[in-house]
């Protein structure tokens, strides 16, 4: 990764229990899906989950061969009923623009739709750089390493695997379903309680690289925070 002190930093973001607590929204949306549909979804026990595709979830409650029309359908209603009670996570909109104020950027890479993504970030205030939706786990690292991100910040192992296929340093906040543990075993390489340690840990990095020594070429080892983890 390169040095944040020479180059200023791009850093992607995932959204979901990330950037955003999504789980009263998407539980109204489940709610709704199930009136729509016919079909009994425990709506609790899916935003116990969040994370990984739309479609992994719904195998959950559909047979194989309704998931595609039945994911259509979810993403049709999600405006109506997800984005009015999303909340944005605590120090989500100043991580983001302690990026901004570092000269660097901010991409959110998230498994969600992409305008359903959009529409969240627009109604909380929350303003990167670029969006892309979509990808999930290992996927993330096309989109990480197609805007140059050194960093990538994810509350889930998936996105732990994301920023290690991407050779980004992994970030990881135990703010949704996976605990600090989960998260260090699957090779975050750094942990912070939350978003709200975030600019801190920026700004203090910023000053290690700048001042450490170093040959040409070679990235600064990654620094584990030593803030209580939550």
């Amino acid at each position: 990764m390169a040095g944040m002190a020479s180059h200023p930093p791009t850093v992607g973001f995932d959204l979901d229990m990330t950037l955003i607590d999504s789980r009263p929204g998407i539980k109204a949306a489940y709610l709704a899906l199930a009136g729509l549909t016919g079909t009994p979804i425990d709506a609790d026990l899916v935003i116990t989950r969040l994370g990984p595709p739309l479609e992994h979830e719904l195998a959950h409650w559909f047979p194989a061969d309704r998931v595609d029309a039945v994911a259509n359908l979810y993403r049709d209603i999600y405006p109506r009923y997800a984005i009015g009670p999303t909340l944005p996570m605590p120090g989500a909109r100043e991580a983001v623009e302690a990026v901004r104020e570092a000269g660097g950027r901010a991409v959110v890479v998230t498994a969600k739709h992409e305008p359903n993504a959009v529409l969240h970030l627009e109604h909380l205030g929350i303003r990167p750089d670029a969006v892309v939706g979509s990808l999930w786990a290992e996927a993330k690292a096309e989109a990480l390493r197609g805007h140059g991100a050194a960093v990538y910040v994810g509350d889930h192992i998936g996105d732990v695997r994301g920023a290690r296929a991407a050779g980004a340093l992994s970030i990881a906040v135990p703010t949704g379903p996976c605990d600090a543990e989960e998260l260090r075993s699957a090779g975050a390489d750094v942990l912070l309680g939350d978003l709200t340690e975030f600019p801190g840990w920026l700004a203090s990095r910023a000053s290690r690289t700048s001042r450490a020594p170093r040959m040409p070429g070679v990235p600064p080892a990654p620094q584990a925070s030593s803030a209580p983890l939550a």
